[in-house]
């Protein structure tokens, strides 16, 4: 990845969760077969609070290393895990053929807007958890960054020094949230560089297909769906098609505006669908 962006290529990335149920596995490799084409630079794949999908993340990267011509970067948190555990859990993916992970802290174990509490034995920043990934030679490392600062940050400042944290212990690229507006992505950009965390920051894009799903999404982040996109979507809250439709506008222009902005990439939240991003990247002229 970095040696990709640092030859100044540009990064598109597609993210998945692990199914819940037999359907739920044949929709997810349905949206990994029909985005394959796009030859994304890599795909992600979740992992569950306290590690309630560890398995089936494992074996899902592991599928993709083995099955298909992507590169799959698995979600590893902090979250319900010892140091041994996660120890394990690197030892899991490597022999799965997977050698990038997306290192993160993870949510509170009681759930978003609850206390954060750390495993006893565990870690408790996703800093930490970079350095004890780094302590391998075989792993390539990720991390995440918040384009309105984290919801647990007292500052914006303080998130982006959250942010150089990760770096210095030997984070290689991170991938925010979800961003809202190509200006709260410039901004992190800004805030990143001037702390000194020299890492290339990769957009999130989530089309809203659904506007009370979205909302929720937002909220749960500490943050509000902007008023200049809310205003474009109310008019067609009784009107599905045309919400979609607008939606799918929306994050095509916030591709644009970002990609125009100079951000080296592309990350897109499928939510195991590949329709909307396959049409945003029609809409953009993006050749496969």
């Amino acid at each position: 990845m970095r040696e990709l962006l640092a030859a100044g290529e540009r990064s598109f990335s597609f993210e998945f969760f692990p199914p819940k149920d037999e359907a739920g596995e044949q929709q997810l490799w349905q949206a990994i077969t029909e985005l394959e084409p796009y030859g994304p630079t890599f795909v992600s794949v979740t992992y569950g609070a306290g590690g309630t999908t560890r398995d089936r993340t494992v074996a899902i990267t592991g599928r993709i290393a083995r099955d298909t011509s992507m590169l799959p970067v698995a979600h590893l948190t902090c979250v319900g895990h010892t140091r041994a555990e996660l120890t394990a859990i690197l030892d899991d993916l490597h022999a799965s053929g997977v050698t990038h992970v997306m290192a993160l802290r993870g949510d509170p174990p009681a759930g978003p807007g609850t206390p954060w509490t750390p495993t006893d034995g565990g870690l408790t920043y996703a800093s930490e958890l970079v350095a004890l990934i780094r302590e391998r030679a075989d792993m390539r490392i990720g991390v995440a960054a918040f384009p309105e600062g984290h919801v647990d940050a007292a500052d914006l400042e303080s998130d982006a020094r959250v942010l150089k944290a990760k770096h210095d212990a030997g984070a290689e690229f991170a991938v925010t949230d979800m961003v809202l507006r190509a200006s709260d992505y410039a901004a992190l950009v800004e805030r990143a560089a001037a702390v000194g965390a020299d890492l290339p920051i990769i957009p999130g894009i989530m089309p809203i297909l659904n506007l009370r799903s979205m909302e929720r999404m937002v909220e749960f982040s500490g943050r509000q769906l902007p008023e200049e996109t809310s205003a474009r979507l109310t008019p067609y809250a009784d009107d599905p098609a045309a919400l979609r439709a607008e939606g799918i506008a929306i994050a095509t222009e916030l591709c644009e505006d970002l990609l125009d902005a100079g951000a080296p990439g592309l990350h897109f939240y499928t939510l195991n669908r590949s329709k909307a991003t396959r049409e945003i990247f029609a809409n953009l002229r993006i050749t496969v």
